[in-house]
């Protein structure tokens, strides 16, 4: 072979190698930073949850689109069809007697600030989920509380009443609306009523856990001593809220009956507080109210270990929780009211969810 034959051969051959090199290194280096890219928001996303929302999303990813619908995506922002409605007229208030807006932008709801044809096309396809618990002597309660929810709660949505009791044999059948159920929780009893209360954030977290998450988009957590009287639609509905104590909404913060005692999970300061929420009457999208009833049951927990109960179990402990974790949107007293321990004031146009009159001490010890 000729010189000039054998320097073209070796000319081509070394630039083949050259550009194979090349060509793997950059395959090398491609798959490198994809990786590295993929894990930074899945890394940032881990860092950002809490251990409660792991688990919630874990079952959430674990729902098909077919099965999930809406459940998967409750916060989006629905399309509405061509509808009718007066015009809102921003330099005419509807109410300016009362407070409508709380300092972190969340709406307080009375009557008045609401468009419920408006608000019922809105959430259309929303399932609600409404807890209650019957136990012992409580169950008395059911009939009424279930017949007046008929007549008044959501009416016209799909709604899932689950009912915690110890005696389902006494729950009783109503007429139910299309689209309505009533599922009965058979659950345990307590000696004290104070631990029925107590153990209730237990219950709704798990069984949040364990079904709720797959049924329903929001939960409705109420006391069954109450019937409703008014309407209570899906203007209550946001990620999560709360209802203002009746005998606390215009009272002075140093005046709420937090837990005052440092030692307790529970405890606020007397320089501390937004409102006096009830316990009675609070809610929102499921992940949220698993989050907030598996933290309150933790620091029941907590309490108990260290020898202490809230001086108002339950309420006490909501009552923290919220503090810290602002709800989305605050209910007036309208939607929790005692007509026979409190004179209706004329700013509440109308009472909506009632206590309904009771021997507390009979009900209690059985």
């Amino acid at each position: 072979m000729c010189p000039l034959h054998r320097a073209q051969l070796n000319f081509w051959g070394n630039r083949t190698k050259s550009c194979l090199c090349l060509i793997l290194l950059f395959a090398v280096l491609l798959g490198f930073y994809s990786n590295v890219f993929s894990l930074i928001p899945r890394r940032q996303t881990e860092k950002s949850q809490s251990p409660e929302a792991h688990h919630v999303q874990g079952r959430r990813e674990s729902l098909t689109l077919s099965e999930g619908d809406g459940h998967l995506d409750s916060c989006r922002i629905p399309e509405v069809p061509r509808l009718l409605y007066p015009k809102a007229q921003l330099l005419k208030p509807l109410r300016v007697d009362v407070l409508v807006m709380t300092p972190w932008f969340a709406p307080v709801v009375w009557d008045g600030t609401f468009d419920s044809a408006l608000l019922d096309v809105q959430f259309r396809n929303t399932t609600i989920g409404l807890t209650v618990f019957a136990i012992k002597k409580y169950v008395v309660f059911l009939r009424l509380f279930l017949e007046t929810a008929e007549k008044y709660f959501m009416v016209g949505h799909k709604v899932i009443y689950y009912v915690f009791t110890d005696r389902p044999a006494d729950v009783p059948q109503i007429a139910l609306q299309d689209g309505r159920q009533v599922v009965v929780l058979h659950v345990g009893n307590y000696r004290r009523w104070q631990d029925i209360s107590m153990h209730r954030m237990e219950m709704i977290s798990n069984f949040s856990r364990r079904r709720f998450l797959r049924e329903v988009d929001y939960l409705v957590c109420l006391y069954v001593d109450m019937k409703f009287s008014d309407h209570v639609g899906v203007e209550i509905l946001a990620p999560l809220f709360g209802t203002l104590h009746p005998g606390f909404y215009a009272a002075d913060r140093q005046s709420f009956t937090y837990e005052r005692r440092p030692l307790s999970r529970a405890y606020i300061p007397r320089d501390e507080g937004d409102f006096y929420y009830a316990g009675g009457f609070f809610g929102g999208s499921v992940p949220e109210v698993y989050r907030l009833t598996t933290a309150c049951h933790q620091a029941m927990t907590a309490d108990q270990a260290q020898g202490i109960e809230a001086v108002w179990h339950d309420e006490s402990h909501l009552n923290r929780y919220l503090l810290s974790h602002k709800p989305s949107k605050v209910l007036s007293p309208e939607y929790l009211w005692d007509e026979q321990m409190l004179q209706r004031p004329p700013l509440l146009r109308k009472l909506r969810y009632v206590a309904v009159p009771m021997n507390h001490t009979e009900i209690r010890s059985r």
